[in-house]
C-alpha cells in the first residue's frame, strides 16, 4: 500500500506543482511555507536529534515548548506561524517537506512525536524504518470529523500500525482512535494545560470595563457587533484569529462607521493604555499580544465558538488571569480543554450576548493539572531503546 500511495503522491504534485508555485506568490501567508514544503526552497538540510516533534501551527508548536526542552529536539511544521514560534525556542526548525521527499530529507531520529491530527503515512512509515519509537499526543478526534476519518478507517489503520503509543485527550477520542486501529491508547490531559503563560508587556489598567473578542473568524465579529452594544463605561478589543484578516476587519469598522484605534497606530512606549486607547473599540492587528492584554481584560468572548465548523479555541490563556469567559456553542474541537476550566458561561442564543456580557459575575479559573512526567517517560524509552541497539 505504502508503494502506490508514494506513487500516487508524485503524481498529484506533478499536476498541482505549478499552480503551488503561483499560490506561494500570491498569498503572503504561504510565501516561505509552500516553496520550503513543496520544492524545498531553503529547505534541503535537516538537522539530527534524538527526538522530531512535528506540530502544524501557532497553538500546537506553543504546546511542546516545556517539553521540547527536556531533550535534543528538531521542530517540523505546517504554516509560518508555527515556524515562526518555534525558532523562537528551538535552534532546528523546519517546514515538513511535501511526503514524496521524505525518504531521502527525512534524518533519523530515536523517537517522533506527533501532536493532535497531524497523520502523514510517509513520515511514520519513514521514522519507523529509520528505527525511531513514533508517538502521538495530544491526539483527537471530534464527533463531527469521526464520520469522515471511518470512510477511509483502511488508511488510518495503516497509518496507526506504525504508531507505536497514543496519548489521547479524552475516553471519547481513545474509543474513537481504536477503532480506527491505534494501538497502546492512553487517556491523558490536553498539554496545552502546561503552557507556560506570561505576558511580554505589561499594559496598565483601563478606567473603563474591557472586553475581548477574542480569536474571531470571518462573519463571526460581524454576528457579535450586531449582538452587542457598548455602554460608556466599556471599551471593546477585537482580535480576529488570522493576521491576513486585519485589513478585512478595519474595513468593517468603517462601513460600520464605528470609531476605533488600530493597536499598531498607538505609541505605547510607557504602556499607557488609557491616555493612548482613545476609542471605544481597538484592533488588535497584531501578533503576540492577546495575552497581554488578557492580563488586564475583564470579560473575553472567545471566537471560533459562535459560527459552525470551526471547533471552538483554547480558553486556558484568558482562564489563566481569572477573566469571565463567554463562549458560543461550537467547541468541538476544544472539549478536553473546555472540561479544565470552570465558570465559563455558555451562550446558546446569540441574541442573548449584549445581557451576558453586561451582566457576567463569574470568573473563569483552571482545574488542577497533571504534570508532563508520563510523555518525558515515553520519549525517554524511545531514546534509551536506541541507545541499546
Amino acid at each position: 500500500m505504502v508503494f502506490f500511495y508514494y506513487l500516487l503522491l508524485w503524481i498529484l504534485w506533478f499536476f498541482a506543482a505549478i499552480l503551488l508555485l503561483i499560490l506561494s506568490f500570491s498569498k503572503t501567508k504561504y510565501k516561505n511555507a509552500l516553496k520550503a514544503r513543496f520544492f524545498l526552497y531553503k529547505n534541503l538540510h535537516q538537522e539530527k536529534a534524538q527526538v522530531h516533534f512535528h506540530t502544524c501551527s501557532l497553538g500546537e508548536t506553543r504546546s511542546i515548548k516545556d517539553l521540547a526542552k527536556h531533550f535534543d529536539s528538531r521542530i517540523s511544521v505546517i504554516t509560518q506561524t508555527g515556524f515562526d514560534e518555534a525558532k523562537t525556542f528551538c535552534k532546528k526548525v523546519n517546514f515538513l517537506a511535501f511526503e514524496i521527499f521524505l525518504p531521502f530529507w527525512l534524518k533519523p531520529c530515536s523517537v517522533l512525536v506527533l501532536f493532535e491530527a497531524e497523520y502523514w503515512l510517509m513520515l511514520v512509515f519513514m521514522a519507523k524504518l529509520k528505527g525511531a519509537k513514533v508517538l502521538l499526543i495530544n491526539a483527537r478526534i471530534a464527533e463531527k470529523s469521526y464520520k469522515k476519518y471511518k470512510r477511509f478507517a483502511f488508511f488510518y489503520r495503516k497509518i496507526f500500525s506504525y504508531i507505536d503509543e497514543v496519548f489521547a485527550q479524552s475516553k471519547e477520542d481513545k474509543e474513537r482512535l481504536e477503532a480506527l486501529g491505534a494501538r497502546s491508547v492512553v487517556v491523558f490531559e490536553n498539554i496545552k494545560l502546561h503552557n507556560e503563560i506570561c505576558v511580554s508587556r505589561k499594559y496598565s489598567k483601563l478606567k473603563q470595563k474591557l472586553i475581548i473578542f477574542a480569536s474571531t473568524h470571518k462573519a463571526e465579529e460581524e454576528l457579535l457587533l450586531e449582538n452587542f452594544s457598548l455602554k460608556e463605561d466599556e471599551k471593546l478589543i477585537i482580535a480576529p484569529r488570522h493576521p491576513e484578516r486585519f485589513l478585512e476587519l478595519e474595513k468593517l469598522l468603517i462601513e460600520k462607521r464605528l470609531e476605533f484605534n488600530k493597536f499598531s497606530s498607538l505609541n505605547l512606549k510607557e504602556n499607557d493604555l488609557n491616555y493612548e486607547f482613545k476609542a471605544q473599540i481597538l484592533l488588535l492587528d497584531a501578533l503576540g499580544e492577546l495575552v497581554n492584554f488578557y492580563a488586564i481584560s475583564d470579560v473575553v468572548v472567545l471566537g471560533g465558538s459562535f459560527i459552525p465548523n470551526i471547533g471552538g479555541h483554547n480558553p486556558i490563556e484568558a482562564a489563566f488571569f481569572n477573566n469571565s469567559i463567554i463562549s458560543g456553542k461550537f467547541i468541538d474541537n476544544q472539549k478536553a480543554l473546555f472540561s479544565q476550566v470552570e465558570n465559563i458561561i455558555f451562550c446558546e442564543n446569540i441574541s442573548a450576548l449584549d445581557e451576558k456580557i453586561h451582566n457576567i459575575k463569574d470568573k473563569a479559573s483552571i482545574k488542577q493539572k497533571k504534570d508532563l512526567n508520563p510523555l518525558i517517560k515515553a520519549i525517554k524509552e524511545g531514546i534509551d531503546a536506541r541507545k541499546s541497539i
